[in-house]
């Protein structure tokens, strides 16, 4: 068993109670690494720079939007904090929400799309996401596409000068995107589970009657898609895990 001192450290910074770490967070533990969760939805301070002893940045998702400061005031020293990271090469995984903050907090710019994604999505790789180290370790259902539970109607509609671009479809342009050598930001759920999606459409709200879609539904799909997004998503949470080991400088304990 590997002990806390010897762990590398995922700071999660939760930003609705609703939007846990959920599947990412289990699948980061699984690696042997530490998740330390930051609620800053429930009022916990957001370090705008990443402290001692942190080792990667996890940015979750919300109902809120990227430019949303009004509604959720941390937004702004949460962007700080990713801003710091990716200048300092500390890995970071932004996960919907997550991935619009990394985009913003680097020069990138979040709209309103034209379309509304509620569901499971396929999603298709670019040539730079298969030559990817870790989405190139996405399982596809068939052919290239890769499922993805999805919840939002903002876009990234402007990508950060360095970013490179992994994942895209017809319906939002920006699925996945890389900043340096460390920096991801999805633009789906891949922490979410059947059970915390059926909480969200519980819950009207704008996205959700933007999209006409029918919440049961959604639910449904979601649920019925579970195997294939968890054969999909665990070994590219797992690579990234992988990344966060190599650059923690932490050596990886051998198996007994």
């Amino acid at each position: 068993m590997t002990s806390e001192s010897t762990r590398p450290v995922v700071l999660a910074i939760q930003n609705d109670p609703t939007t846990p770490a959920a599947l990412v967070g289990e699948w980061l533990e699984e690696d042997g690494l530490r998740v330390d969760v930051v609620g800053a939805c429930f009022g916990d301070v957001v370090p705008t720079e990443v402290p001692a002893g942190v080792h990667a940045v996890l940015s979750l998702g919300g109902a809120m939007g990227a430019n949303d400061d009004d509604i959720a005031p941390w937004l702004v020293d949460e962007r700080s904090l990713l801003a710091d990271a990716v200048a300092r090469d500390i890995p970071v995984l932004g996960l919907c929400l997550g991935g619009q903050l990394l985009a913003k907090a680097t020069g990138g710019v979040v709209e309103l799309g034209p379309v509304t994604e509620i569901g499971v999505t396929l999603v298709q790789r670019t040539v730079d996401g298969l030559l990817d180290e870790i989405t190139s370790q996405a399982i596809p259902v068939r052919g290239g596409d890769i499922p993805a539970p999805q919840w939002h109607q903002d876009h990234i509609t402007t990508l950060p000068d360095a970013a490179v671009l992994l994942m895209t479809n017809d319906a939002c342009r920006v699925q996945a995107f890389r900043l340096g050598d460390t920096a991801y930001g999805l633009q789906m759920h891949p922490e979410v589970t059947p059970e915390i999606f059926a909480s969200w459409a519980d819950v009207a709200d704008e996205a959700l009657e933007r999209s006409g879609r029918d919440a049961r539904e959604a639910s449904a799909e979601v649920s019925a898609a579970e195997p294939d997004v968890i054969a999909a998503w665990r070994p590219v949470t797992r690579a990234w895990g992988e990344l966060v080991w190599k650059r923690s400088g932490i050596s990886v304990p051998s198996s007994p």
